[in-house]
C-alpha cells in the first residue's frame, strides 16, 4: 500500500511539473484564444476617405474581423515608391495600379485565389479589356473599380453653330472640325475645330495616337516601320501641316485650356477631365461622344486603374476578398453615389451589368458604352510611371516632332520602332527581382 501511495505521489509531482513548465504550449490544457481582427492597409490615389470611407465601413460591418486602413497617396513618383516599399516588405496589402502596369508589377503581386475570383467569373463581370490588362497565364492579378478611356468632348454651341452632330467616323470629324475653325486675317487660328497634330500642346496625344494605330488596318505596335503606321503619323500631324484639314497649331495654348475657354470644338480626353472643365468654366456647355471610327473596325482606347494585392501581404486571401467587394455592384454604386454629391459623377462602372444605368448620361455615358470595344497598349498619358508608358511616349514624341520638322513619317518611325522594341524588352521580358537584406 505504501508503495502505491509513493508511486501516486511521484507521478503527481512529475505531472505537476510538466503542466507547470509546458502546460501553456499544450492545447489540451488551453481554451482556444479568440482570433484578433485582421488589419489590411489599402493605398489609393484619387479618392479621399470621404469617398471611399462608406464602402470601407460597409465592408467592415459585414466582416467584423477585418480592419481596413485606407491611405490616399500622391501620384508623384507613385509607381516607384509603392514598388520599392513592397520589395522592402513595408508596403500596403492592397494598392492601385494603372491597367498598363502589369508587366512592371507581376512579380510584386499575389494572384487572386480561385475561391475569390475564377477566370470565367472575372471575364463575365468586367469588360474584355480588364482581362487583357490584369490576367496573365490564366491568373488574375488585378480588378478594376472603374472603366475609362478616350472619348470625344465637344462644344455644344460650336457644333450647333455649324448645324453638326457628333461625328461617327473620321471623315465626318475632319469636315466638322474644319468648319468650326476660325482664323484671323493673317491666318492664325483663333478658334480651333480640333486639337490634334502636335505633342507639345495636345493633352492626351499619346492616347489618341495609340487609338489611331489600333484602328488602322495593318498597323502593328510590334513593327512600326511600315507604310500603315506611317499613314497614322501622317494623318495625325496633318491637322497642323495639311492646309485642307488644318485645325490646330503648335503655338496655341494647351488643348484642355482652349476647350475650357470655349475656343475648341473637339477635344479627346478620359472622363476625369470633365470635373476639371466644370471647375474651370461652370458656364461651358459640352457633351461627350464615343471616339470616331474607321469603317468596318470599331476600336476604343482604354486607360483606367485597378486594385491589386501585394505578394508580401500577410493576408492575401482576405485582401482579395476586399478587392472583390470593392469591384462589386454594391460597392461601385456606393462609391459613385458618394462622388456624385461633390462632382459631376463618380467613376464609370467597371461592371458590364451596370452599363445601362449610365449609358444615357450626356457625359459619362460615352465611357461605358465604349466598354466592349476598348483596347489598350503602353501609350497612356498621365500615369506618371517613370516607366513603360513614359519611356514609350518619349520615342513617339520624337517621331511626331521629326515629322512636323519635315522628316518622312516612315523614316521617323524607324527610330521609333527601335526605341519601342528596347522598351518592350526592358519591361515585358522576365527581370530578376531585387532582394533586400
Amino acid at each position: 500500500m505504501k508503495k502505491i501511495i509513493i508511486i501516486v505521489l511521484v507521478l503527481s509531482i512529475i505531472i505537476g511539473l510538466i503542466i507547470w513548465k509546458f502546460g501553456s504550449s499544450i492545447s489540451f490544457f488551453n481554451k482556444p484564444k479568440p482570433q484578433g481582427p485582421i488589419t489590411l492597409t489599402y493605398w489609393g490615389l484619387w479618392e479621399d476617405n470621404t469617398l471611399i470611407g462608406p464602402a470601407v465601413a460597409e465592408y467592415q460591418k459585414q466582416n467584423p474581423n477585418i480592419v481596413i486602413n485606407y491611405e490616399r497617396k500622391s501620384s508623384v513618383n507613385y509607381r516607384t515608391r509603392v514598388q520599392t516599399q513592397i520589395r522592402e516588405g513595408v508596403g500596403p496589402d492592397i494598392f492601385r495600379i494603372h491597367n498598363s502596369w502589369l508587366p512592371m508589377f507581376t512579380s510584386d503581386l499575389a494572384p487572386a485565389p480561385l475561391e475569390v475570383f475564377t477566370l470565367p467569373d472575372f471575364k463575365n463581370t468586367f469588360y474584355p479589356v480588364a482581362a487583357d490588362s490584369f490576367v496573365k497565364n490564366s491568373q488574375i492579378y488585378g480588378a478594376p473599380m472603374e472603366i475609362d478611356g478616350l472619348a470625344l468632348f465637344y462644344n455644344e454651341e460650336m457644333l450647333l453653330g455649324i448645324g453638326g452632330q457628333p461625328p461617327k467616323n473620321w471623315q465626318e470629324f475632319i469636315d466638322l472640325a474644319v468648319k468650326m475653325t476660325v482664323k484671323d486675317a493673317t491666318g492664325n487660328i483663333q478658334t480651333a475645330g480640333a486639337a490634334l497634330g502636335t505633342a507639345g500642346n495636345v493633352d492626351h496625344w499619346p492616347d489618341v495616337l495609340g487609338l489611331l494605330i489600333l484602328q488602322q488596318p495593318g498597323a502593328d505596335f510590334n513593327n512600326l516601320a511600315t507604310s500603315q503606321a506611317a499613314e497614322v503619323l501622317r494623318f495625325y500631324t496633318g491637322f497642323v501641316t495639311d492646309p485642307r484639314k488644318k485645325t490646330w497649331d503648335v503655338n496655341l495654348p494647351k488643348s484642355t485650356d482652349m476647350f475650357a475657354q470655349g475656343r475648341l470644338g473637339f477635344y479627346f480626353a478620359p472622363s476625369w477631365r470633365a470635373h476639371e472643365l466644370r471647375i474651370a468654366n461652370p458656364n461651358l456647355k459640352f457633351k461627350v461622344a464615343p471616339v470616331p471610327q474607321l469603317s468596318g473596325k470599331n476600336v476604343g482606347w482604354a486607360t483606367f486603374w485597378g486594385e491589386v494585392v501585394s505578394v508580401k501581404s500577410q493576408n492575401p486571401a482576405e485582401a482579395w476578398k476586399f478587392v472583390k467587394y470593392l469591384t462589386s455592384a454594391e460597392a461601385e454604386r456606393l462609391v459613385y453615389q458618394q462622388a456624385s454629391q461633390i462632382r459631376l459623377f463618380g467613376e464609370p462602372y467597371s461592371q458590364v451589368s451596370l452599363s445601362n444605368e449610365l449609358a444615357a448620361d450626356p457625359i459619362v455615358g460615352a465611357f461605358v458604352t465604349q466598354g466592349p470595344i476598348y483596347k489598350t497598349w503602353y501609350l497612356s498619358s498621365n500615369t506618371f510611371d517613370n516607366g513603360i508608358n513614359d519611356e514609350m511616349i518619349k520615342y513617339f514624341e520624337d517621331g511626331i516632332n521629326a515629322t512636323l520638322a519635315g522628316t518622312d513619317p516612315q523614316n521617323a518611325l524607324q527610330t521609333v520602332d527601335q526605341g519601342v522594341k528596347q522598351v518592350l524588352d526592358k519591361y515585358t521580358k522576365p527581370q530578376p527581382v531585387p532582394t533586400t537584406r
